[in-house]
């Protein structure tokens, strides 16, 4: 839901804000590219001029989507989620899955990246694996089929 609250780790808010500040800082230069291609005037430049206004457009979505993230952005308590003994937003989690065992940390959609071991809430494992404690053992349905996982920790 567009309203509804994002976890995130403090980390990942303050890459988030500075990735904003990045974002504004790039406003001057897209407008300095369509100042020039506007400047410019023949018919050949107006491609470089649509490019230029749509590349200011991407940059203005993503500024908006970035400042509504911030805006509903719920910081986690990870000293909490650490001491937890099932698994919450911020929980670091090893488990046994498909005879490996991984490591795992929750968070928001926003900070996930699965290749660092951080997994959203909302993906398939990540919601499977919320409440769950020490010791359970769960199948889920992933894209890819059903998966077994074993809870081994929860730090």
């Amino acid at each position: 839901m567009p309203h509804d609250p994002v976890p995130m780790t403090k980390e990942g808010v303050d890459r988030l804000r500075e990735e904003l500040e990045r974002l504004k800082a790039e406003r001057r230069t897209v407008a300095d590219h369509i100042h020039e291609a506007r400047g410019l005037g023949t018919s050949q430049n107006d491609a470089e001029y649509d490019d230029a206004k749509q590349e200011q457009s991407l940059l203005e979505g993503k500024i908006l989507e970035t400042e509504d993230v911030l805006r509903r952005a719920v910081t986690i308590d990870e000293e909490g989620a650490h001491h937890a003994s099932r698994v919450v937003v911020g929980s670091g989690v090893k488990v046994r899955q498909d005879g490996k065992t991984r490591h795992y940390q929750i968070v928001g959609t926003p900070e996930a990246n699965a290749a660092e071991g951080l997994i959203s809430n909302e993906s398939p494992l990540g919601a499977a694996l919320l409440g769950r404690a020490r010791g359970d053992e769960f199948a889920f349905e992933a894209p890819r089929g059903v998966i077994t996982v074993k809870v081994l920790e929860i730090d």
